[in-house]
């Protein structure tokens, strides 16, 4: 488990342009150091402000699109054209904009795919895309992702992950169906803690004050069912990325003054 470390931006454009920075450097170097850079994004409104702000950086070009693999953490188990999608919202905000490798994009499966509504099996089919992208010196299930984002909810869920739901318990498998969420659509797909902890570096973003109890909750030791949030950490480096509104009820201490 590594420590936390809190970057706290003036507002949350800010921090969307600082973060779509910072990823652009991770993906550069990754690719400098292994050919090739796997990238976990999130959906919602800060990880969509985070891909329209990588459209319109100015070093977007440093990455060399076609060298990249794009996952996702979650997904809503709605059809495959539905703007709710992340996918789909990843597309609108980014991707068509950038010469991705169609094939290096790996959407999770819609409810208007091969597997109908049997989402237990659309999950179990993206593990097994996972795995099957897995190399032998990632020594697991699942790729060793050079940077997975989340998002966190107001009530400290990450992908789709939900205090004291089922799939937050979850321990073995890699990709879960989940039934019943409290957020709608209550059917989806999501990774499991044990696949995010695989990755390098764990992003989580958060802005506005409608975040600020989740981040003062899963920054102040709760436990990983009660707010998932707290249990999604990278192997070498756990960053959450705050404006100053989601970071209002955290002591100062706990980041650096110059941050904000």
């Amino acid at each position: 488990m590594t420590t936390p470390q809190v970057v706290v931006h003036r507002d949350k454009e800010l921090m969307a342009q600082a973060a779509a920075a910072r990823l652009i450097t991770k993906i550069v170097d990754a690719q400098a150091a292994r050919g090739t850079a796997s990238v976990v994004l999130t959906g919602g409104r800060n990880g969509n402000g985070l891909l329209a702000a990588l459209a319109t950086a100015p070093a977007r070009d440093a990455v060399d699109w076609s060298r990249i693999d794009l996952w996702w953490g979650d997904e809503r188990y709605v059809p495959a054209a539905d703007p709710e999608r992340n996918h789909v919202q990843a597309r609108e905000a980014l991707l068509d904009a950038v010469p991705v490798d169609p094939a290096r994009v790996h959407a999770m499966p819609a409810s208007d795919g091969p597997y109908g509504d049997d989402v237990d099996a659309a999950a179990a089919s993206y593990a097994e895309e996972l795995r099957k992208a897995s190399r032998p010196e990632d020594h697991g299930p699942v790729p060793r992702f050079d940077v997975l984002m989340l998002g966190v909810g107001p009530d400290t869920h990450v992908a789709s992950l939900f205090p004291e739901h089922p799939a937050s318990r979850e321990s073995e498998r890699t990709v879960v169906g989940v039934h019943g969420a409290p957020k709608p659509p209550p059917t989806r797909i999501s990774l499991t803690l044990p696949a995010i902890r695989a990755a390098r570096e764990v992003w989580l973003l958060a802005a506005g004050e409608d975040k600020a109890g989740a981040v003062a909750i899963a920054l102040g030791g709760a436990g990983e069912v009660q707010a998932p949030a707290a249990a999604a950490y990278g192997r070498s480096r756990t960053l959450w990325l705050l404006d100053r509104a989601a970071a209002a009820k955290l002591p100062p201490a706990m980041y650096p003054p110059a941050s904000a």
